[in-house]
C-alpha cells in the first residue's frame, strides 16, 4: 500500500510492491513539498510496479492473482480475510514460480493440489482452490486464457489433519440449555450469548454485535444488520449481503435477554466495564457448563452451537430451505455443503420414512 514518510525536507513517498515470487519490496517515488503530491506519486508508482499499466500478458500467475486480489477482493473483506488470501499468494509463488498462467494446463493445477492437500487440511484445499477458481474466471474474462483449468479437479487433503467434532443430541441439547440457564446473571453475559447461539444460530460475531435496537421484542424477532471485530473492538458489515437478516425467536430467549438492560449499554451484550465476551471467555464458559453437565465432546467449541442449532432443526422436520435463510447464507447450496454430514443422517431416516408410506399404498 503506498504510502508518505514526513521528512525534513518534505513528504517522502513510497510505493509497495510484488516481484514474481510474490515477495513484498518497497521502492521510493522521490520528495514532495506537499503529501498530496507524494501520495498520488507513491500511488502512481505502485500501480505501474504491481503491473496495473502494463501487459497482463507479461505476469506470472503468483502476480496476476496479486493484482486480481488487490483489485477485486482486497478492499470488501477483512483482515483475517486479506491474511489468508496474502498466504494464498505466496503458495502459488512457491509452486509456480514466474510461469504464466496462460502456460498452466489442468494436470498441472492437479499437481498443485495434490502437492498442496499432501498436508493440509480440507478446510485449507477448498479455500484455495475457491480463490483460485475465481482468479481463474477472472483471467478468461480478460482474454488470458480461453479455458478454466482448475474445472473438474479433484480436491486432495491430508485426512489426519481434518478436525473430528462430536456434536450435541437432542438430549445432551437440552441438558445444555437448562444448565446455562440456570447460572444465568446480568453481569456476565457469557452465557446469555450461548442461549442465543443455541436458539438462533447467529454466528459469534453477530451475537456480540448486537444492539437494543436489533431486538424487536413486539414481534418477537431479532435483526442481523452488523458483526463485531472484537480485536478492533469495532462494528463491521455482515459477513456476506445475505447476512442480513430477520430472524423470529421465541419468547423465552427475550425474556432472558431482558435482564441484560439493567448493564445500561447500547450494546445488548456489553457489561458494566464496558466488555464484550470474547472468543477465548465464550469458549471457557462453555466448557465449563458442559464439564458440570457431564458433556464431553471432541474439538465442541462455541461455533458448534451454529451446528446443533441446524441438526436440531433438521431433526423436527424444518426445510431445508428455511435454515439456509435463517443462518443468512447466499445460497441453499452452501447449506448443503457445509451440513452435508447432517443432511445426509437425515436423508437416511428419511428415506426409511418414504418407503414405510409407499408401502401402505400396496
Amino acid at each position: 500500500m503506498a504510502f508518505v514518510k514526513k521528512r525534513k525536507t518534505g513528504y517522502y513517498a513510497v510505493a509497495e510492491y510484488r516481484d514474481n515470487m510474490n515477495q513484498r519490496h518497497q521502492k521510493g517515488a522521490g520528495t514532495f513539498k506537499l503529501k498530496r503530491e507524494a501520495l498520488e506519486a507513491a500511488q502512481k508508482l505502485e500501480k505501474k510496479l504491481n503491473g496495473v499499466d502494463v501487459d497482463l500478458t507479461k505476469l506470472s500467475l503468483a502476480q496476476y492473482f496479486q493484482r486480481w486480489y488487490e483489485l477485486f477482493k482486497k478492499p470488501g473483506i477483512t483482515k483475517a480475510t486479506q491474511n489468508r488470501y496474502n498466504i494464498i499468494g505466496r503458495v502459488i509463488a512457491d509452486y509456480f514460480g514466474v510461469k504464466k498462467i496462460a502456460e498452466i494446463r489442468r494436470s498441472d493445477y492437479q499437481a498443485f493440489i495434490n502437492w498442496y492437500g499432501a498436508n493440509h487440511a480440507r478446510d485449507s484445499v477448498v479455500k484455495l482452490n475457491g480463490a483460485m477458481r475465481a482468479c481463474v474466471g477472472a483471467a478468461i474474462d480478460d482474454d488470458l486464457i480461453t479455458k478454466d483449468f482448475t474445472h473438474n479437479v479433484q480436491l486432495v487433503h491430508d485426512k489426519s489433519r481434518q478436525l473430528r467434532v462430536e456434536y450435541l443430541n437432542t438430549d445432551e441439547l437440552l441438558k445444555l440449555k437448562q444448565a446455562t440457564a440456570k447460572g444465568l446473571n446480568p453481569r456476565y453475559s457469557a452465557r446469555y450469548m450461548i442461549l442465543t447461539a443455541i436458539l438462533t444460530g447467529m454466528r459469534k460475531s453477530e451475537i456480540q454485535a448486537l444492539t437494543w435496537r436489533d431486538i424487536d421484542f413486539l414481534h418477537a424477532t431479532i435483526s442481523v444488520n452488523k458483526s463485531w471485530n472484537e480485536k478492533e473492538k469495532a462494528f463491521k458489515p455482515t459477513k456476506t449481503r445475505a447476512s442480513n437478516r430477520t430472524i423470529k425467536v421465541n419468547r423465552e430467549l427475550l425474556n432472558w435477554l431482558a435482564d441484560l438492560k439493567a448493564n445500561q449499554s447500547t450494546q445488548v451484550f456489553m457489561n458494566r466495564l464496558g466488555t464484550i465476551p470474547t472468543s477465548n471467555a465464550l469458549n471457557k464458559c462453555l466448557r465449563s457448563i458442559m464439564a458440570d453437565c457431564g458433556i464431553s465432546k471432541q474439538g465442541f467449541h462455541f461455533h458448534s452451537l451454529r451446528h446443533v442449532h441446524v441438526a436440531y432443526l433438521l431433526g423436527q422436520g424444518v426445510d431445508v430451505y428455511a435454515i439456509s435463510k435463517r443462518l443468512g447464507h447466499s445460497d441453499i447450496t452452501i447449506t448443503l455443503s457445509t451440513y452435508s454430514y447432517l443432511i445426509e443422517e437425515y436423508k437416511a431416516k428419511n428415506d426409511s420414512l418414504i418407503i414405510d408410506k409407499l408401502s401402505a399404498l400396496l
